[in-house]
């Protein structure tokens, strides 16, 4: 970084509020500590989740999806969260083990507005809590229990600028790299990426729970 270039690098929190100036009264009024109504029903429609965590390795943030309710309000400080099959890096539990602050961002298709719930979680696997969550005649691995601090909606105008709810483009992976042809450049060809791309909408159904 040249020397014109750092001295236009924001470094202290009066800097910071001097170009966005004073928070509004909505944006401090959205604020609780608790899952009120509202905010439990936009839980209860989303079908998709970002879970963001941090430890000893680093910061992750990873997609969590299931039909729409997949997490549930268990009471007005308690969410809970069945953990999936996936790729079994299980970087987001690793990171809950050691630190377990957590924060996540509820999507609704069609809507504009997201709503944000930061917490603690805990991971469980008692049975009378994985039970409540099988879907297709499986269980999930774990379940999130997070107790949370703090619930806020986001305003829409990220999605309204990206345009993110707008009909996908017939050619919107024109250009993009399959998911084998990443593995297989990463790899050194180690990995047979047309394989794995011819593979991989089978292997995806037979493992989706």
């Amino acid at each position: 970084m040249d020397q014109e270039t750092a001295e236009y690098i924001v470094r202290t929190a009066e800097h910071l509020a001097s170009l966005f100036g004073e928070t509004g009264p909505t944006s401090i009024k959205k604020e609780i500590p608790f899952v009120h109504p509202y905010y439990a029903a936009m839980i209860a429609a989303s079908p998709f989740a970002v879970l963001a965590t941090s430890g000893p390795g680093g910061l992750d943030a990873s997609p969590r999806g299931d039909p729409p309710g997949f997490v549930v309000a268990e009471d007005e400080t308690t969410l809970l969260m069945p953990e999936r099959r996936g790729n079994n890096r299980a970087d987001s539990l690793r990171n809950i083990v050691s630190d377990p602050r957590v924060a996540l961002l509820f999507f609704i298709p069609g809507v504009g507005e997201t709503l944000r719930v930061n917490g603690r979680a805990s991971i469980s696997i008692a049975p009378a809590v994985l039970d409540r969550f099988v879907v297709q005649g499986k269980a999930p691995t774990c379940v999130l229990i997070v107790k949370v601090e703090t619930v806020f909606f986001q305003c829409a105008r990220a999605i309204q600028r990206s345009r993110l709810w707008q009909p996908a483009s017939p050619d919107a992976r024109k250009g993009l790299p399959t998911p084998g042809a990443i593995l297989a450049a990463l790899s050194d060809a180690e990995i047979d990426g047309e394989k794995y791309d011819r593979e991989l909408p089978d292997r995806q159904r037979a493992t989706l729970y």
